[in-house]
């Protein structure tokens, strides 16, 4: 899984960094920040609930082929 933010789209409401606190930050200024644009499976289901969660769609994913690692 490959996972992408457009800062530009983000409006702060963190619930990306509730979800998935290992992959997702927030600024100073509130805006989200990619802590790890590949993370390990073990975190993708946070990190697709942290995508389901998102008020502003500032979160792309682009999943991995089955059975591909990453």
């Amino acid at each position: 899984m490959k996972v992408d933010v457009d800062d530009d789209t983000c409006i702060g409401s963190g619930q990306c960094v509730l979800a998935a606190p290992e992959v997702f930050d927030q600024r100073d200024d509130g805006i989200v920040e990619l802590l790890d644009p590949s993370p390990p499976a073990t975190q993708w289901t946070s990190v697709r609930r942290a995508f389901d969660l998102c008020p502003s769609g500032a979160i792309r994913l682009a999943e991995s082929p089955p059975g591909a690692e990453g």
